[in-house]
């Protein structure tokens, strides 16, 4: 007891200053930053350290962050940590109460002291619970409300993102997945668990707490889908990452592309309230749960995918590197170092990208890429718009150290038959906004339905 009151105090130090924050004048309060208000339910389990990661990941991102524990949860990380990341108190019970009178950090107090759950759930766009525990999703499932997170989310009228984490047995066992599917038949989100390493040592299974971005991209899917983003609405096809072209039953021809770019750009469209489907090829990164994904490895598998979903599709993103070449004849088994040469014949792949267009239907938009090197980039990049009849095309310069291909950061020129606008080197994710943003601009000044 001695020790969750130290973190009790911690905590009341560490949201001082936002107290004072909250009660400025509304026009500067007006002032902070902020996309969504984020309720954070933490429950026991040791999975509860990625809580706070994702607490910093979304208040980075300018969303405002409020954090619910329960009792076995202080256990694992304490009180002072959340209150520190989001300069806002956290609560556990109901007895307990809240200085903010349930506003978040950047909104002016009620005049009132209203029942914390009650005003928590009323003023909060998002209610995620992660870790959700197998007795936290036992008692959701039977309307159960004997703590505080339990009683807010019983009386929260906003989209419930719930992320299991357990014991692989607790995970697999029938009362789990009944639980389970009683909550999503009454609309909560539930996100899939990993599998991986478990929390006691030697455990390998399923139950793993998603990685702090997949659960930020869930709970921003979940806000896009109730505010409307710009892209409300848009079914967006992605494709991503580089081919691979089989010489033998080991070897391949491929290229460095890492599919960063592509699904950057499939994060922020989902993130902006578009439907999206990424074809993956050969890609090895976290997946947003908020999207799609098949996943490919020849040029072949990536043409014949894309083509079958372009038909729905309203924009295509054509960031995956395919290959121009592949061997004309590929050995079922391994080729052995017994000739001192190999001759490798190659023969041209298919134009997926010209193929596509050649099939596009009114009111499709379509954004190639052009990875090319050095001086003539740009020139290459606007021959290749009018060459191929593209909307947009995106040109960077791969010789660049630092940028393009597996690298977190790009520079990128947005070239369409109108503008052009040169994005300096930045995030790959802030280069997709800023390429999605283009894209919004070209369907508005071609009278599409944004």
């Amino acid at each position: 007891m001695a020790e969750r009151s130290g973190e009790a105090i911690a905590g009341g130090e560490a949201f001082g200053r936002a107290s004072e924050a909250v009660t400025r004048p509304p026009a500067e309060a007006g002032k902070a930053p902020g996309r969504g208000r984020i309720l954070l339910g933490v429950t026991g389990g040791i999975a509860a350290y990625k809580a706070l990661e994702l607490t910093r990941l979304a208040t980075t991102a300018g969303h405002r962050v409020r954090v619910i524990q329960t009792e076995a949860s202080t256990r694992f990380v304490g009180t002072a940590s959340f209150a520190a990341i989001t300069g806002a108190p956290v609560l556990i019970t109901e007895w307990e109460a809240d200085p903010l009178r349930g506003a978040f950090p950047g909104d002016p107090p009620p005049a009132h002291a209203p029942l914390s759950h009650l005003q928590l759930a009323e003023t909060a766009d998002v209610f995620i619970v992660a870790p959700a525990s197998a007795n936290t999703l036992g008692k959701l499932a039977t309307g159960q409300a004997d703590n505080l997170l339990c009683a807010t989310a019983l009386a929260c009228r906003r989209p419930l993102v719930l992320a299991p984490a357990m014991n692989d047995a607790m995970y697999e066992h029938p009362a789990t997945q009944a639980n389970l599917a009683t909550l999503r038949a009454r609309g909560a989100i539930v996100l899939a668990p990993g599998t991986g390493a478990l929390g006691s040592p030697g455990e390998w299974g399923v139950g793993r707490l998603p990685e702090p971005p997949a659960l930020l991209a869930a709970v921003e899917a979940a806000l896009a889908a109730t505010s409307g983003g710009d892209l409300d609405g848009l079914r967006v096809l992605v494709t991503a990452g580089g081919t691979r072209e089989p010489i033998d039953a080991v070897r391949f021809i491929g290229n460095r592309s890492s599919g960063r770019m592509g699904f950057a750009l499939a994060d922020e469209a989902a993130r902006r309230g578009a439907g999206v489907t990424v074809v993956a090829a050969n890609v090895a990164l976290p997946r947003n749960p908020a999207v799609r994904y098949l996943d490919v490895e020849s040029a072949a598998e990536l043409g014949a995918a894309t083509a079958a979903e372009f038909e729905t599709s309203d924009v295509l993103l054509m960031a995956a590197a395919v290959a121009d070449y592949r061997p004309a004849a590929v050995r079922e088994d391994k080729i052995k170092k017994t000739e001192a040469e190999v001759e490798l014949r190659l023969e041209r792949t298919d134009d997926v990208l010209s193929g596509l267009v050649a099939r596009r239907r009114d009111g499709q938009l379509i954004v190639g890429f052009a990875a090319e090197t050095g001086a003539g980039a740009l020139d290459y990049g606007r021959a290749k718009l009018a060459r191929k009849g593209l909307d947009v095309v995106v040109v960077n310069d791969v010789a660049e150290p630092g940028i393009g291909f597996d690298s977190s950061e790009n520079e990128v020129t947005i070239v369409s038959a109108e503008h052009e606008r040169h994005v300096p080197r930045a995030s790959k994710a802030e280069v997709a906004a800023a390429i999605l943003d283009a894209v919004l601009s070209h369907r508005s000044s071609t009278t599409l339905r944004v």
